[in-house]
């Protein structure tokens, strides 16, 4: 077992792929009234070529405001991208101008954001909306671009698309609307899909349907990739391959959908497991609750993240921030339970 200051949630069979996204030691903090607040604190990772990673965690963890970071979308002022890098295609995003962030927002790197209710724009057709995506990337003209939003609201199963091209989202139910989120999405065939609890306020068959579209269409474009942040731990186990764990605004654990599911290491993440529900006779009791809440961004403990709420705690977590252990098994931890032995 080894200790790093910087994980890089790249397992061993990924060791000779490219990165398609490399994120380094990101911080993303906002000033708020009871001080500057740190919402994602050194967080790093790899993402790579067909890949769907997932990113799990409580409410005010850190991970939608990191998906944000990749995507240029901290509100500033009051957030602000403090440090690190973001990585793509030879590039630092983090360098970028505003210009140049259109021509990566949408057509290499797209978002599916949180609310489909408010992400779209309640005064412009759908139709409108995508097609806008399209003119502003590719060189087409309004009828080709109109052609391919209907072809892409198809793809969703928005039904009747060309026909509801003039409708406006107030006029969509919220599955729909998420629909037309993801053909937003889509369009431009981007190498990186963020999506970001894109299942929400769905019914389970909606969910299920919504998930097998996004896994279709990122099938259909070699080696392109998915980050879904989520708080469902079964959407996790079913669609993807690596998952990391973040609490407080840092990477707790990383390791493959097995390894976090049979083996979990981290007491946060032992924590999350137990609070599922099982449909065993023989595993049914009253379901696990972490004790206590997510402390306010700028009420965040000196030591570890979790240590106000960890089961297991011991008096060095109250005072020292652990270290990154990459263990044998090839998962990351940030935990003292797991210091070397000297």
């Amino acid at each position: 077992m080894t200790t790093i200051e910087t994980p890089q949630a790249s397992p061993t069979t990924d060791a000779e792929k490219q990165a398609l996204l490399s994120v380094r030691d990101l911080g993303v903090s906002f000033r708020t009234e009871g001080g500057e607040a740190r919402a994602v604190d050194g967080v790093s990772f790899d993402l790579f070529p067909g890949e769907v990673l997932g990113i799990v965690g409580e409410s005010g963890s850190g991970k939608s405001v990191t998906s944000l970071a990749i995507m240029r979308l901290i509100p500033d002022p009051p957030g602000k991208i403090v440090s690190g890098q973001i990585m793509y295609g030879g590039e630092d995003i983090v360098q970028k101008s505003y210009p140049d962030m259109r021509d990566v927002r949408g057509n290499k790197i797209a978002m599916i954001f949180q609310e489909p209710m408010t992400a779209l724009n309640p005064v412009f057709t759908v139709g409108m909306q995508v097609m806008e995506t399209i003119l502003t990337h590719e060189k087409v003209s309004k009828s080709e671009a109109r052609d391919r939003a209907v072809e892409m609201l198809e793809k969703v199963g928005i039904p009747e698309a060309r026909k509801r091209l003039k409708d406006y989202p107030h006029q969509f139910s919220g599955g729909m609307r998420q629909r037309v989120m993801i053909a937003l999405a889509l369009v431009c065939h981007p190498n990186i899909l963020i999506a970001d609890e894109p299942t929400t306020a769905l019914d389970v068959t909606t969910q299920a349907q919504i998930l097998e579209l996004m896994l279709d269409l990122k099938s259909q474009k070699e080696d392109s990739s998915i980050i879904l942040i989520t708080h469902d731990l079964a959407v996790v186990a079913e669609t993807c391959q690596r998952v990391i764990v973040m609490y407080g605004g840092k990477i707790q654990e990383v390791g493959t959908v097995e390894q976090i599911f049979t083996d979990p290491k981290h007491p946060y993440t032992k924590g999350l497991l137990a609070s599922l529900p099982s449909t065993s006779e023989a595993k049914q009791k009253r379901l696990y609750t972490i004790p206590g809440n997510v402390p306010a961004l700028h009420e965040m403990p000196e030591g570890c993240k979790f240590c106000t709420r960890c089961s297991e705690v011991v008096d060095r977590c109250h005072s020292e921030e652990p270290p990154v252990h990459q263990l044998d098994s090839g998962q990351l931890v940030r935990c003292h339970l797991f210091e070397e032995e000297k």
